[in-house]
């Protein structure tokens, strides 16, 4: 069977809506991390003595501990969901053919 040069792959398959809500995940993912890790320097810095700006988490050592880990799991989930959806972005959606399959053009 031959096809014709105005044969266009693309009408067969359905449109698919935008990626806008995958570009706002990932967004929002990356500011999860950045405040993950803002919270994680506050925390070190809480525990070695020199944190002027935090008040009263400069008080126990328990608080600066609970701040630290909670800014660790904040920045493993904000980068963790932030590849989950720049993966999801870059997945290819058209049709996909072997090589082999496709006519030769000599």
């Amino acid at each position: 069977m031959r096809l014709s040069d105005d044969f266009n792959a693309r009408r067969l398959r359905p449109r698919q809506p935008g990626n806008w809500r995958l570009r706002i995940g990932a967004g929002l993912g990356a500011l999860f991390a950045a405040f993950g890790i803002l919270l994680t320097m506050a925390g070190v810095a809480s525990l070695v003595g020199r944190a002027p700006a935090l008040g009263a988490l400069n008080d126990s050592t328990g608080e600066a501990i609970t701040l630290l880990l909670f800014g660790l799991f904040l920045s493993w989930a904000g980068i963790t969901f932030w590849r989950r959806c720049r993966r999801r972005l870059r997945r290819p959606s058209d049709l996909s053919l072997s090589p082999s399959l496709l006519k030769k053009r000599d």
